[in-house]
């Protein structure tokens, strides 16, 4: 079984002069834990929500709040994103991708094109469908 058969094509991306409060609002709105950072279709870096949460002040939204924590929400994407995410393409097997997450110690793949261009995003979840899928219940 390849990549291609359990990857998500249906990603939202940000652009790397995003800002963080942009990022924060796509994360608190969405089902997911994975934001690709892409300049022109291409992948840039990854975002995810605890890479988010570490960059931002544990203050804001509380009473708390100064105009310094207030400054975090503007850091832009490519601050904070991780450059030189490992990626793999339609055709990687399943199993190799696997491995790849837990010897990276990563939650996700973005699958590219050998041009780099985006084609959607794996996540440990959506490969450990995929296995669930071979032992039904």
């Amino acid at each position: 079984m390849t990549v291609d058969s359990v990857m998500i094509t249906k990603i939202v991306t940000v652009d790397m002069d995003d800002s963080l409060d942009y990022v924060r609002s796509i994360f608190l709105k969405a089902r997911f834990h994975h934001l690709l950072v892409c300049s022109e279709n291409r992948l840039e870096g990854v975002i995810t929500e605890k890479d988010l949460w570490q960059a931002l002040s544990p203050y804001v939204g509380t009473l708390s709040e100064t105009d310094r924590d207030l400054a975090t929400l503007q850091k832009r994407a490519h601050q904070i994103m991780r450059r030189h995410h490992p990626t793999v393409s339609r055709e990687t097997m399943v199993e190799d991708a696997a491995h790849l997450l837990l010897d990276k110690d990563i939650s996700c793949l973005p699958v590219v094109t050998q041009g780099g261009m985006i084609e959607g995003i794996v996540t440990w979840k959506d490969i450990f469908r995929a296995f669930l899928r071979q032992f039904p219940h």
